[in-house]
C-alpha cells in the first residue's frame, strides 16, 4: 500500500511533537511556544495551549496526561526574553500552569529537551541535545535521561546514556528491555545512527548496537512504534540521498517500507480511531497525514 501523505494544516513557524489524544491531535509550533490542536472530523486547527517555552516532543503518559519538552529559545540559536523559562520536563493540566517535573541534573540546567516517552511503568524517558548556540550550556555533555517516580508525587533524575552527543527522537520497547535512540549530529562526518541500547533490570544501559545507519544522509528526528513493534520513523531530506521519508524498520533495523514525503519529515505518530492513520509534522510547519496499512502501538504498551 501506498502511503499518500497530503497537507492538513500549516504551514505554521516548524512544527514538532504530534500526539493523538483520542479523538484530535496535538502537535508544537516550536518558534511560537504553542501546542496546536487539529480535528480530523472538522478540518479545524486552533491554539491549545501557548507560552509553552518552545516545547517539542509530546507525549501521553500511561494515565493519558500530557508531558512536554520545553527546549527554551537556545533550541533555536537565540535568547528571547519570554521564552527564558524552557529547558525543562513538564505536565500540562488543562486550566493550570504547567508543573516542571525536571531542569537540572546534578546543579546544573538542562541542555534542551527534545524528545520525551513514557515507559509501561510510568518512568519518563527523554533526549537533552543542544542544537544552535551554545554558549549559554551548562552540562558539558547531550544524554538521554530518565525521571522515575519517587511515590510523593516527584520524580528522581538519571542520566542514562554516556556515549550520545545529539540525542534526538527515542522509544522504549514494549517488554522494557531496549531504548531506541536517534543519535543525530549535524554537519560533515559526524554519526547518523539508529542505536539500540539494552536496558538492564537496574534500569541503566549497556553497549548498544547499530540497527541502521544513515551516515551521510539525515537520520531520524522522531519515531513511534506500531503494533507489531516496527519503528516508523521521520528522516532524510531534500538535501542528499533518497530524499524525505517516513521509513518502517523492523526492531534489528531491516527496511520494510519507505514512504517519500515532500518535505523533511520532523516527527510522526499513529492517529484516527482505528490508529491507521499516520500523522507527520515537517520542517516548513506543515502537518501531514496519510492511511496506511499498519496500526499504531497504543498508549500503556510503549
Amino acid at each position: 500500500m501506498d502511503w499518500e501523505f497530503e497537507r492538513v494544516a500549516g504551514p505554521f513557524d516548524f512544527t514538532e511533537g504530534p500526539v493523538w489524544m483520542g479523538d484530535h491531535l496535538l502537535f508544537t509550533d516550536i518558534p511560537n511556544s504553542c501546542i496546536m490542536r487539529y480535528d480530523p472530523n472538522t478540518g479545524a486547527c486552533d491554539e491549545f495551549r501557548t507560552g509553552t517555552n518552545r516545547a517539542n516532543g509530546l507525549t501521553l503518559g500511561n494515565d493519558g496526561q500530557l508531558y512536554a519538552c520545553e527546549g527554551g529559545a537556545s533550541s533555536l540559536g537565540d535568547h528571547d526574553a519570554d521564552a527564558q523559562d524552557g529547558r525543562r520536563i513538564t505536565l500540562y493540566v488543562d486550566g493550570q500552569d504547567a508543573k516542571v517535573l525536571a531542569d537540572q541534573f546534578e546543579g546544573s540546567r538542562l541542555n534542551s529537551p527534545n524528545d520525551i516517552v513514557v515507559d509501561a511503568s510510568g518512568r519518563i524517558w527523554f533526549t537533552d541535545p543542544r542544537y544552535g548556540a551554545r554558549d549559554d550550556m551548562e552540562l558539558d555533555h547531550e544524554s538521554v535521561f530518565r525521571l522515575d517516580p519517587d511515590g510523593k508525587g516527584g520524580y528522581g533524575i538519571v542520566r542514562v546514556t554516556f556515549d550520545t552527543t545529539r540525542p534526538n527522537g527515542l522509544l522504549v520497547s514494549s517488554d522494557g528491555r531496549s531504548l531506541y535512540v536517534a543519535q543525530s549530529d549535524p554537519g560533515p562526518d559526524v554519526k547518523r545512527e539508529l542505536r539500540r541500547y539494552p536496558i538492564q533490570d537496574d534500569g541503566s544501559v549497556g553497549e548498544y548496537e547499530i540497527p541502521h545507519n544513515f551516515y551521510p544522509h539525515r537520520g531520524i528526528d522522531g519515531m513511534r512504534f506500531d503494533e507489531d513493534g516496527n519503528i516508523v520513523a521521520s528522516a532524510g531530506w531534500t538535501q542528499s540521498g533518497p530524499g524525505p521519508m517516513i521509513y518502517v524498520l523492523s526492531p534489528e533495523g531491516r527496511v520494510l517500507d519507505t514512504n517519500p514525503i515532500e518535505i523533511n519529515p520532523t516527527n510522526c505518530c499513529f492517529g484516527d480511531e482505528d490508529l491507521q492513520t499516520l500523522y507527520v509534522t515537517a520542517s516548513d510547519g506543515s502537518l501531514f497525514r496519510a492511511r496506511t496499512d499498519r496500526k499504531g502501538m497504543v498508549v500503556g504498551q510503549v
